[in-house]
């Protein structure tokens, strides 16, 4: 984990690589527990019968869930000690590059490209996020997350 004791060391990093988060398991459980909490229980996620069958070999996790554990694997992998909360602002771009097969281990590496000021002396973040999944040479997401983060 790499630790920042305030936001202004943490916009210094502009244009780098600040973390890596750890590695997290993809679940049959996680991906039901998913299905369930939004709806979308197509068979290619929670029918691993079926799935077997299908264009991946087995289950495999939806985009939207992979995307979800962005504040996992910010938590993670860095800590602003200065700082008392930070909020989701939004994103600007995200692809879901390669499936994410149940079993699955993914983490993700973190790129600061842009930090500016905000309102109650707070920093909007612009942050490049690619997730990657272990032994695959391409990314299973990338996406432009946009975290404002307090003193």
């Amino acid at each position: 984990m790499k630790t920042f004791q305030t936001l202004s060391e943490l916009a210094a990093c502009v244009g780098q690589e600040v973390a890596i988060s750890d590695w997290l398991t993809i679940t049959q459980e996680q991906v039901n527990l998913f299905a369930q909490a939004t709806g979308d229980h197509q068979w290619i996620h929670v029918d691993p019968e079926k799935a077997r069958e299908g264009p991946f070999g087995g289950p495999i996790a939806h985009g939207f869930l992979t995307l979800s554990l962005l504040p996992v694997f910010f938590e993670s992998s860095l800590e602003i000690v200065q700082s008392r909360m930070g909020v989701n602002y939004g994103l600007n771009r995200v692809r879901f590059t390669a499936p994410v097969p149940v079993g699955s281990r993914l983490r993700a590496r973190l790129k600061l490209l842009a930090c500016a000021p905000v309102d109650n002396d707070g920093q909007q973040m612009t942050w490049e996020v690619t997730v990657e999944r272990e032994g695959s040479a391409r990314p299973v997401c990338v996406a432009e997350s946009l975290v404002r983060r307090y003193p």
